[in-house]
C-alpha cells in the first residue's frame, strides 16, 4: 500500500508565497518521475511542474520563474515552492508519482488527494 500525503496548502495574499510538500508513504522501492497538477472546478487538470529521477524539471509557462519543483529520494518525497503567487495560480494541488513498490512490481501512478490553495486578497 502506498499513499501520497500533501501539506502546505492555504490562503495567501497576491505576491505571497506558498511551499507544498508531499510524502509518498509504504512500500516504495524505486520513485521515478514526481510531479504537481492543479485544477480549478470546470478546467481540465494542468500539469504545473515535473521532476524526473535525475533531477530535470519542467514547467508550464505561467509559472516558470515563480514555482520551484525539487525532490528529496530519501524521504521519497516532492516539494513545490510558490512564489509571486497570483489570484490565477488558485486551484487544488495535487502531487503526482511513477514508482514501484518491489523490484518486481510494475511502475503504477500514484496521486495525492489533493489540497486547496487560494490567493486572494
Amino acid at each position: 500500500q502506498v499513499q501520497l500525503v500533501e501539506s502546505g496548502g492555504g490562503l495567501v495574499q497576491p505576491g505571497g508565497s506558498l511551499r507544498l510538500s508531499c510524502v509518498a508513504s509504504g512500500n516504495v522501492f524505486t520513485l521515478y518521475t514526481m510531479a504537481w497538477y492543479r485544477q480549478v472546478p470546470g478546467n481540465q487538470r494542468e500539469l504545473v511542474a515535473s521532476i524526473n529521477s535525475g533531477g530535470n524539471t519542467n514547467y508550464v509557462d505561467a509559472v516558470k520563474g515563480r514555482f520551484t519543483i525539487s525532490r528529496d529520494n530519501g524521504k521519497s518525497a516532492v516539494y513545490l515552492q510558490m512564489n509571486s503567487l497570483k489570484p490565477e495560480d488558485t486551484a487544488v494541488y495535487s502531487c503526482y508519482a511513477a514508482l514501484q513498490r518491489s523490484a518486481y512490481d510494475y511502475t503504477g501512478d500514484y496521486w495525492g488527494q489533493g489540497t486547496q490553495d487560494t490567493v486572494s486578497s
